[in-house]
C-alpha cells in the first residue's frame, strides 16, 4: 500500500469560483462529504484540505538573502484548490478514488504517489 495526492484544480475565468447559491453549494458540500465519508470508512483518507486562492499565497526564492513574494510562482490557468492524501494498494485504486472526487466537485485532479523517503513512519 502506498501513499498519493490527489491535488484538486479550480480553473480560472467564467465559472471556476464554484457553487454561486446556498443551494448548489448545501448540494456540492453533501456530494463531498459523502466521498470523503466513503474514503474514511475505506480507511484511504489520511487528510485533506481546501486552500485559499493564488492571491493569498506568499512564494520564498532562493537568493542572498532569501526573497519573498505575494501571490504564485507562475502565472496559470489552473491552481491547486485543496487536496487529498490517501492510502490506495496501487495507481489504479488512487484513480478510482480521484474519479469519485472528480464527480463531486466538477474541477481537475492531479494524482501523484508519493516518493520513499526512508524515513520510518511511526
Amino acid at each position: 500500500m502506498g501513499q498519493y495526492l490527489l491535488a484538486t484544480y479550480a480553473e480560472e475565468g467564467e465559472g471556476s469560483a464554484g457553487p454561486s447559491t446556498p443551494e448548489e453549494m448545501a448540494a456540492f458540500m453533501k456530494r463531498v462529504a459523502a466521498v470523503e465519508t466513503e474514503m474514511d470508512e475505506a480507511d484511504a483518507f489520511v487528510f485533506g484540505g481546501a486552500l485559499h486562492g493564488p492571491d493569498a499565497s506568499t512564494v520564498l526564492r532562493p537568493d542572498a538573502e532569501t526573497l519573498m513574494t505575494d501571490g504564485p510562482f507562475v502565472e496559470a490557468k489552473e491552481h491547486i484548490a485543496g487536496f487529498y492524501i490517501i492510502n490506495a494498494d496501487d495507481l489504479d485504486a488512487a484513480l478510482a478514488w480521484a474519479r469519485k472526487v472528480v464527480g463531486a466537485i466538477d474541477h481537475p485532479i492531479e494524482v501523484r504517489p508519493f516518493r520513499a523517503t526512508g524515513r520510518v513512519q511511526g
